[in-house]
């Protein structure tokens, strides 16, 4: 692997560990989580719920369904019994061919209940009898107090889609006090591959005040939790490729207490999802009580449809300095293939073919620059010999003989630090790329997660209990480009770093750390490096050493008599600075420190 290339890989893996450091959201010990606000905790106080009407005894259970999801819903407490999606499966049902649809929410584990303030007491109306109607698509349902207050709601579900209409009418109820309270709460179960990175699902919110958009930490063995004290727009559970989300219609959730809390130790419930709700009973009573739920695959080409500000982002494209590249570019590059293609992985090999075709000036660049530096070496060596070990007098005069022939030591940098943008954009878009969920290629089955081409009786710390076949295949075509390079690559003297040595090491750091990264991802990565290795070799076959070394000859004359390309700014800070380093090296040695 050339210099150019090791630093630009040295930078992406910093950029990603600074990101993480300093902009990442920080882990909440799971020792102490922050309290719930007290407003919270009444949701929890129905000690004194007022008495119903049960004059009606028998439960009826409705369905509605569209193309998409199925609904049903029960006459006791007017409220969700499941939601289904029609055309997405769990794993575990995929991989052994069934067809049962995936569940978003069971009212076995799940709970969506809403409790009202009335005169006679608190409210709950999962616990009240309706009697229901279905028409088409839409079940109204309608129900009385004790007292004879009459509460009514409905469900409505469109011809296609996924998202559910719910209205709420109290206003014909007496509410007092300012609130009322919603509860929300979901058992997240496994519906991926990787257990660990279900755990990472959390709950997203953007605060009505400049729409920020914000989230708990993905902690997947943490409890994580956030009191939100102003008003909210929606709130949304975000699992891995699956999102349920709650949008208030012509008003605002006044706040909310979220929690996230992993059970480590249930393979069922693997991580539970809560949020206490407060709204205002105000806009209840005014008749502002309609809801949208929103029961679906994360997809941004479906979520970013949804009528509510900013729901897109509850897809985790990218970074955000890199979302410009990845929604504008990617995201439409990857819709157009996929109506082209309907194989994955032959949609990835045309997709990278697109990006190093468009790349290939950039690459031509650094290589010319690297035969550069490569017809030079041998004035480099001879510097470095007469000098001996003083890296600073070396590093000087080889600035100064890259001064004296015109050579710009960025020209080969700046072609790959433009090209980290892209390999930064894919290496976050494809861990969240829905498109690719159980989409099968050669022995890898599903290309969203990472292929078990052998299981091991044993797990290896950072690596796993499983090898990635694709991974290993992605490190050995990169070591392959490492050899490459070096036998093309001159040594550097006076550099800190063996870069050569770096060309086998980074390799296979690579390996552990995306051995339980998709197989997409990995496959994406090795077919880019077999195809930069091809353009290397064609780029060699146009590139004239001959008359490269003829023009850098004469650019050394043109210099040397007044005439010629001139030194760039940086080459002669460059040039300042190593030349101050060497005084100040030489004032030390004269004039040594007294112990």
């Amino acid at each position: 692997m050339d210099r150019n290339s090791i630093t630009g890989i040295v930078l992406i893996m910093g950029m990603l560990l600074g990101y993480q450091y300093f902009f990442a959201p920080k882990e909440v010990p799971a020792v102490k989580a922050k309290a719930v606000t007290q407003k919270a905790i009444i949701l929890k106080d129905t000690a004194k719920l007022v008495s119903i009407d049960s004059s009606i005894k028998q439960e009826q259970i409705f369905t509605l369904e569209n193309k998409d999801i199925i609904v049903k819903v029960s006459s006791k407490g007017a409220k969700l019994v499941s939601v289904q999606l029609k055309n997405y499966k769990t794993y575990a049902n995929f991989n052994v061919g069934k067809s049962e649809g995936l569940y978003l929410y069971n009212t076995a584990s799940d709970e969506f209940s809403i409790e009202l303030p009335t005169t006679a007491g608190k409210v709950k109306v999962a616990n009240l009898d309706f009697k229901g109607v279905q028409t088409g698509n839409k079940v109204t349902f309608s129900g009385a107090l004790a007292n004879g207050q009459i509460i009514s709601s409905s469900y409505t579900l469109p011809e296609s889609g996924f998202l559910v209409d719910y209205q709420l009418d109290a206003k014909s109820v007496i509410l007092t006090g300012g609130d009322y309270f919603i509860h929300w709460k979901e058992q997240v179960h496994q519906s991926e591959k990787d257990i660990t990175e279900e755990r990472k699902a959390t709950i997203n919110y953007l605060l009505t005040e400049d729409e920020e958009f914000d989230y708990l930490s993905e902690n997947p063995s943490s409890v994580t939790n956030e009191n939100l004290d102003q008003s909210t727009k929606w709130i949304s559970f975000k699992k891995k490729y699956f999102l349920t989300g709650l949008i208030p219609q012509g008003f605002t959730f006044k706040s909310a207490a979220l929690t996230a809390t992993p059970n480590l130790t249930d393979s069922v419930n693997i991580k539970t999802l809560d949020a206490q709700i407060i709204a205002s009973a105000q806009d209840l009573a005014a008749g502002k009580s309609n809801f949208t739920f929103y029961f679906g695959p994360n997809d941004y080409s479906i979520v970013n449809k949804v009528e509510a500000p900013n729901f897109g982002k509850n897809v985790k494209l990218s970074y955000d300095f890199l979302l410009p590249i990845t929604k504008y570019i990617f995201v439409p590059l990857f819709g157009f293939l996929e109506s082209l293609f309907s194989n994955y992985g032959l949609l990835i090999v045309v997709l990278v073919l697109i990006i190093k075709t468009a790349l290939l000036p950039l690459t031509y660049k650094s290589y010319v620059s690297m035969a550069k530096t490569r017809i030079l070496a041998p004035e480099i060596a001879a510097i470095k010999e007469k000098i001996g070990d003083d890296a600073a007098r070396v590093q000087q005069e080889t600035m100064k003989l890259y001064g004296e022939v015109g050579v710009n030591p960025l020209s080969g940098c700046i072609p790959v630090l433009a090209t980290m943008p892209v390999l930064m954009a894919v290496f976050m878009l494809f861990p969240n790329l829905i498109n690719l969920r159980q989409e099968s290629f050669l022995w890898a089955n599903d290309l969203s997660t990472y292929d078990s081409f052998l299981n091991l009786p044993f797990n290896i710390p950072f690596y796993g209990s499983h090898v990635s076949l694709f991974c290993l295949l992605m490190t050995v075509s990169q070591l392959a480009y490492g050899y490459y390079n070096n036998q093309i690559t001159p040594d550097q003297p006076g550099q800190p770093i063996n870069m050569k040595m770096m060309a086998y090491v980074t390799p296979v750091i690579f390996m552990f750390v995306m051995n339980s990264f998709p197989a997409g991802l990995s496959f994406y990565y090795f077919v880019s490096n077999l195809v930069t290795i091809g353009q290397q070799l064609a780029i060699r076959k146009f590139v004239n050493e001959d008359k490269i070394k003829a023009l850098l000859d004469e650019n050394r004359k043109k210099i040397a008599a007044g005439g010629g390309p001139k030194k760039s700014k940086f080459s002669q800070y460059l040039q300042t600075q190593l030349k101050t380093m060497e005084e100040q090296q030489k004032a030390t040695t004269k004039n040594p420190k007294k112990k």
